[in-house]
């Protein structure tokens, strides 16, 4: 890369590299991990510059190869049993129920990360995409190249098998929450 192209990608790199390595981290749990995903698909995304499209496209791209670069570095192996949460909630006059230890944040966070190490990849991709990148379920299916409908469908089962691996009633702001 010469000139403009090279001030493009380091921008690119900027905005992106924050991005990957958070989705990564959600996906493998580990920082070291998550680190060498999102610095794969930030080498892959400079080598092929060009190739990989319009500036949309490009984060999108860098993204899921980040997904799949903290897919590839999962240990084969099995994973520890569930943690149950069961969250202490204290209700005052007048307010809604409200979450007062911030410890049962992280037990829940650790628990929804082996949760999703447990889903199948194409699953998992999906669960990352929709509710930890932000992106909505057309975005998804774009970036994977799969139908909205399979997108819904893979929603559907994941959310499914992660309420039954949580034994709770997991909500979707519980997966937002990982962001």
């Amino acid at each position: 890369m010469r000139g403009g192209n090279e001030d493009h990608y380091e921008a690119f790199f900027r905005t992106v590299f924050p991005k990957a390595l958070a989705v990564a981290r959600r996906v493998t749990g580990d920082r070291v991990s998550a680190e060498d995903a999102a610095i794969e698909a930030m080498a892959k995304a400079h080598v092929r510059w060009k190739r990989v499209g319009p500036a949309p496209w490009r984060e999108m791209w860098a993204l899921r190869v980040a997904v799949n670069e903290a897919i590839r570095r999962l240990p084969r192996r099995a994973l520890p049993p569930m943690p149950t949460w069961e969250p202490t909630v204290h209700r005052e006059a007048g307010q809604s129920a409200k979450q007062s230890d911030p410890a049962e944040e992280v037990v829940l966070r650790q628990a929804l990360t082996a949760a999703l190490r447990r889903l199948p990849r194409r699953q998992r991709e999906v669960v990352v995409f929709r509710y930890l990148v932000g992106l909505t379920e057309s975005q998804v299916a774009e970036t994977l190249d799969i139908s909205h409908g399979t997108v819904k469908t893979h929603l559907r089962r994941a959310i499914a098998e992660l309420r039954k691996n949580m034994d709770q009633n997991l909500k979707e702001e519980h997966l937002a929450s990982l962001a």
